[in-house]
């Protein structure tokens, strides 16, 4: 796994490679992966909160909100990792409350991705560093989940610093790089447990990289002399392996460890209970994931795989054509290459193995699981472009200047562009509809703001009167269960994703599970400011109201999922 191993196909790490006939100066690609990071910045919070929140941001925004408002949390595997919550209540405490704030830390982490092509510069030229970095910072599908509150980019963003680091380690023998891998590899794990995933991609793409054509090379020599050089690179090292496990254990702990407040016991501040906190960050998470994901996942977690397989390559067409085929040709060359690049291998295998594991692990189809397959692929694909590129230069610049290769090239360059171009209007910034590749179907069709602004206008601080009320056996939570803190109901779970906008105006909220059952619901049976409903019982609802309220259906998903909305003239 030298640098030379790893060196560009017809080049060398050690000579400057141009880009597109620009040579870059090794001191100034950092300025140029960090132009692109603030680039990508920028196209990120263009219009961060004007789209609805999808119920898992949601789902994620109201236990947020919930851990500002009591000091309680706990880590539950259902509800995503603990990172979200823990940096969410931070910003919502200092900045204040809206999708806009919610969304920030995500689009700061997808912004930061370009900064990981950095870590592979002993392995890659400066100029597929620099196309590696583009890809990350404009590539559509990772643009529009780097605007979106799940943990999958987050995920990305660590998962792939941590291979990053771990390289650099053995690389440079560096014990600083071997520190920050254990801390970035904690930090994955908090953002999603999908990590479990990565940790699979990451065994399997090694062994492919390491045995597989070790064995067809020369009968396996060539793996064992990789495996006595590992041994033989850990030994002498229990200091340093002591320390970073220590960094590791802490860093888990500080981010799975609970926080007490009501319906939590245990808290990782109250120094007599640090031990159980310690416990619960570490062994306690473990087994909430593996009973939550794993031994209770069957057999209502099953899926047909084909079905979901077929999604994944229709969204992959459609939104990460060049990126997929490209990394998928370049991996397939550098596999049959003479010249040995272990990295570029190692990580479309794992892209490549990512096609398969996140649709067959997911547990519903949706396009956020292939974050975790462009990100990877798009290493391989950098490289592919890069000698695209200098194929056209090389074409263009010589005493012959070959015309049907210059052209061939352009095109390619042209079409990648108005792909990602067309994608990146259509979908990132484009509407919340059903023609919309990247929107999955629990994203809201129509603008909520107006929901919340009603219940924000009703809100008036008394905790005696609930000024939402829900109505239909549907959304009815019945007395004996609470939605302050978790578990709760199904029902709850069928407002999804108003409880966020509800909890985020202030406001208070109630049920019935029926009209007839209307004034038993509300405090002394007056009538509510704002009410929410199935659209069946529009009809009785509005006889009920009267003409003082008006009516409004709202689109929460993109098919089948409406609600009607009541609210009073003077509460709008």
């Amino acid at each position: 796994m030298s640098r030379e191993g790893d060196a560009a196909p017809g080049g060398s790490e050690r000579t400057p490679v141009s880009l597109a006939g620009l040579s870059f100066r090794r001191d100034r690609v950092l300025g140029v992966v960090v132009a692109l990071a603030f680039a990508g910045l920028l196209v990120r919070l263009v219009g961060l909160g004007a789209r609805p929140f999808h119920w898992d941001e949601a789902r994620v925004g109201y236990w947020t909100l919930r851990y500002l408002d009591t000091g309680a949390y706990q880590y539950r595997p259902i509800a995503g990792g603990p990172l979200l919550p823990l940096v969410g209540r931070t910003l919502f405490a200092l900045v204040g409350v809206s999708e806009w704030v919610a969304r920030l830390p995500i689009a700061v982490l997808g912004a930061a991705l370009p900064l990981v092509a950095l870590l592979f510069r002993d392995r890659l030229d400066d100029a597929e560093t620099v196309l590696f970095a583009a890809l990350l910072a404009f590539q559509p599908l990772v643009l529009y989940y780097s605007r979106f509150l799940r943990g999958d980019v987050p995920l990305a963003l660590f998962g792939f610093a941590f291979v990053g680091f771990a390289l650099r380690a053995w690389d440079r023998d560096s014990r600083r790089d071997a520190y920050a891998a254990t801390v970035t590899l904690a930090l994955a794990a908090s953002a999603s447990g999908f990590a479990a995933g990565y940790l699979c991609c990451w065994l399997a793409a090694w062994v492919l990289v390491v045995e597989q054509r070790s064995v067809a090379a020369d009968g396996g020599a060539s793996a064992r002399a990789a495996v006595a050089a590992l041994r033989a690179r850990l030994a002498g090292t229990t200091t340093a392996a002591a320390r970073a496990a220590l960094l590791f254990v802490g860093t888990t702990v500080f981010l799975f460890a609970p926080r007490a407040g009501p319906g939590v016991d245990v808290g990782l501040y109250d120094p007599t209970e640090f031990h159980l906190a310690i416990y619960e960050g570490t062994v306690g998470a473990l087994w909430r994931f593996v009973g939550v994901r794993v031994v209770n996942r069957y057999p209502d977690g099953t899926h047909s795989l084909l079905p979901y397989l077929g999604d994944a390559a229709g969204a992959l067409t459609a939104v990460a054509l060049p990126v997929v085929a490209v990394g998928v040709g370049t991996t397939l060359w550098v596999r049959y290459a003479s010249a040995r690049r272990p990295l570029v291998e190692g990580v479309g295998y794992w892209g490549l193995l990512a096609v398969v594991l996140f649709p067959t692990i997911a547990e519903v189809s949706a396009s956020w699981t292939l974050v975790h397959v462009v990100v990877p692929l798009s290493l391989p694909a950098a490289v592919g472009f890069a000698a695209l590129l200098r194929r056209g230069v090389a074409a263009a610049s010589g005493p012959d200047v070959d015309t049907g290769t210059v052209v061939a090239v352009a095109l390619v360059v042209l079409a990648v562009v108005a792909q990602v171009g067309a994608v990146t209007a259509g979908s990132v910034y484009g509407p919340s509809d059903r023609d919309n590749r990247l929107a999955q179907f629990a994203q809201p069709s129509d603008d909520l703001e107006p929901i919340e602004a009603a219940a924000r206008a009703a809100a008036d601080g008394d905790s005696s009167t609930a000024e939402v009320l829900y109505v239909g056996a549907a959304y009815h939570v019945t007395p004996d269960r609470t939605t302050r803190f978790p578990p709760v109901s199904d029902a709850w779970g069928n407002r999804l994703p108003l409880p966020w906008y509800v909890e985020a105006a202030g406001a208070d909220a109630t049920s019935t599970a029926n009209v007839s059952t209307f004034g038993s619901a509300y405090a002394n049976a007056s009538e509510p400011p704002v009410v929410i409903a199935a659209p069946t019982h529009r009809t009785e609802l509005a006889e009920r109201l009267g003409s003082d309220y008006e009516a409004t259906t709202y689109r929460l998903g993109l098919w089948n999922r409406e609600v009607v909305v009541f609210t009073a003239p003077e509460r709008r």
